[in-house]
Order: C-alpha cells, then sequence, then structure tokens
C-alpha cells in the first residue's frame, strides 16, 4: 500500500521551530516532486514548498521565504520542513504530497499535479 506520513507537527510558541517530516512506504520516493502544503481552518488549502526529485530545485511561498526549508534524504525516504521564526499564523495542519510524474528537475506546488497524499499534521504556534 502506498502512504506518506508525516509527523513532527506540535504545539510552539511563536519565534519558535519544528521540523516536519513526510515518510514514504510502499514506493521509493527518489523519483517523485515532493510538496508540502498546509490549510488552516476557514482556509483553502496552500502550497508552502516543494522540491524536485532530483533534490536541486525548490520553491517556497512569500509567506514562508527565508524561515522554511525543504529538503529530502532519499536513503531514509523522508522529506522534510524545517520550520524557524513561526508565527501564529503559520498555524494550520500540514499536509505532504508527491508527484511522480514530473520532469526530475521540477518543483510546482500546484495541488492538481500530486498523485498521492498524507493525512496531515498539525502545527499551532500559540503563546
Amino acid at each position: 500500500q502506498l502512504q506518506l506520513v508525516e509527523s513532527g507537527g506540535g504545539l510552539v510558541q511563536p519565534g519558535g521551530s519544528l521540523r516536519l517530516s513526510c515518510a514514504a512506504s510502499g514506493f521509493t520516493l527518489d523519483y517523485y516532486m515532493i510538496g508540502w502544503f498546509r490549510q488552516a481552518p476557514g482556509k483553502e488549502r496552500e502550497g508552502v514548498s516543494c522540491i524536485s526529485a532530483s533534490g536541486g530545485t525548490t520553491n517556497y511561498a512569500d509567506s514562508v521565504e527565508g524561515r522554511f526549508t525543504i529538503s529530502r534524504d532519499d536513503a531514509k525516504n523522508t522529506v522534510y520542513l524545517q520550520m524557524n521564526s513561526l508565527k501564529p499564523e503559520d498555524t494550520a495542519v500540514y499536509y505532504c504530497a508527491a508527484a511522480g510524474s514530473e520532469p526530475y528537475h521540477y518543483a510546482s506546488t500546484r495541488s492538481g499535479l500530486y498523485d498521492y497524499w498524507g493525512q496531515g499534521t498539525q502545527v499551532t504556534v500559540s503563546s
């Protein structure tokens, strides 16, 4: 069974950090573009960051640029999202997703490109 599982969410104070992990089972991530998305209560899902299958191309939403870093460790079949300087407006359920049909060096957070989605992990930024 092909599955993505997010972990690492939790409650953190403003200015704090969290590292989210996205682990794959049932398939290897080597040739998949990976994206991180989030959805806050009452809001639409938005793309946060993405990384190409090659690992050489990354993109970030303007709202997280300079604070979040996406990376991948194909040996561990895992993609990470390091989140620093967290703000209350970062509060959301965070999802990872995998796209297997995109060019090797391509990265995009267009949600329609993604084939597999995780169940999400809650991130709450509050004092």
